[in-house]
């Protein structure tokens, strides 16, 4: 067997190719979900890093779905980051039971997700999604831009508060816990990862979306 020399890392806390185990398992040791592989020589990497995670070992792998996805679009037009993470929330009912979950862009790889609350709304989910992904990232040292189709749950974070009108009572008494949970690490931790507006009009549904519309 081939001694692998090169190491791609297409989903971690850095991506490319490493010429090292070293290099490589700093970017994915710890880090949930990482993909990443072994390769005797340089050109091999290439190939593998270009064809993304689905790649196969007789070169016949193929780029990922959100790559073709957007290469297709006109020339010009803006396109998403692949490397950056994806947000997003649903709820059945106003307010109904509510979760959500983040997703690797380039591979739409889920990262996290969340419990179901009750009693919450769309808005809270959005702003807790944020909120969270910013403290995983945080946790797994990571600093990758983060992608939110919800300019409240944006506004929110910003402001350190979940400006829900929401009222609390008996049955969603735990998601306001979490919600507090959620200020006060806004409030105790400094953060300068970007949080950028999924533009859905051109880019299509947001990668975390729960396909529930």
């Amino acid at each position: 067997m081939a001694k692998n020399n090169y190491y791609v890392v297409w989903v971690g806390r850095q991506t490319g190719i490493f010429g090292s185990w070293d290099e490589c398992k700093q970017q994915v040791e710890g880090f949930q979900g990482a993909k990443y592989k072994g390769f005797p020589t340089k050109e091999a990497a290439e190939v593998a890093f270009q064809a993304g995670p689905e790649y196969d070992d007789d070169c016949t792998g193929t780029r990922t779905a959100a790559t073709v996805r957007w290469e297709s679009l006109p020339l010009g037009t803006p396109k998403p980051e692949l490397n950056a993470i994806a947000v997003d929330a649903a709820c059945s009912g106003n307010p109904g039971k509510m979760e959500y979950r983040g997703v690797y862009v380039a591979t739409n790889t889920e990262i996290f997700k969340s419990p179901v609350f009750e009693g919450g709304t769309n808005n809270i989910g959005e702003f807790l999604a944020i909120v969270h992904c910013l403290a995983w990232q945080q946790k797994n040292r990571t600093n990758l831009p983060i992608y939110s189709d919800s300019l409240n749950g944006q506004k929110w974070v910003s402001q350190g508060l979940c400006r829900t009108k929401l009222v609390q009572n008996e049955n969603n008494r735990y998601l306001f816990q979490v919600i507090a949970r959620a200020e006060k690490w806004l409030h105790d931790n400094t953060f300068r990862v970007p949080i950028r507006k999924w533009r859905t009009e051109i880019w299509g549904e947001i990668p975390a979306d729960f396909g529930r519309k």
